[in-house]
């Protein structure tokens, strides 16, 4: 059972960076791909970024590539989120998840595990 707790989040303004932090514990760290997933306003929750388990491979949403960067620390424990040329859109609720069964997804349906979630707030 892994438990994860994301932090980093905040508000900021249209342009600027926020950079999040998701603390696994209770499994092995390095056996999970590893996601970020936001759910804005009334809208869905959808897939920003996703890391493999070594962390060779990544994924990005289009909406977000080349401004955002995922990357992991095995020996932490610990996935980030380097967020950076914020926009108003951007703003939800970002949550990160893991994946006990692929070596890396997309798909929300794969992640098992879930955060509780930190707020990113945009201000334009």
């Amino acid at each position: 059972q892994v438990q994860l707790v994301e932090s980093g989040g905040g508000l900021v303004q249209a342009g600027g960076s926020l950079k999040l932090s998701c603390v696994a514990s209770g499994g092995t760290f390095s056996s999970y791909a590893m996601g970020w997933f936001r759910r804005a306003p009334g809208k869905k929750r959808e897939s920003v970024a996703a890391i493999s388990r070594s962390g060779a491979t990544t994924y990005y949403a289009d909406s977000v590539k080349g401004r955002f960067t995922i990357s992991r620390d095995n020996a932490r424990n610990t996935v980030y989120l380097q967020m950076n040329s914020l926009k108003s859109e951007d703003t939800a609720i970002y949550y990160c998840a893991a994946d006990e069964t692929s070596v890396i997804s997309r798909t929300r349906g794969s992640y098992g595990y879930w955060g509780q979630g930190t707020q990113v707030t945009i201000s334009s």
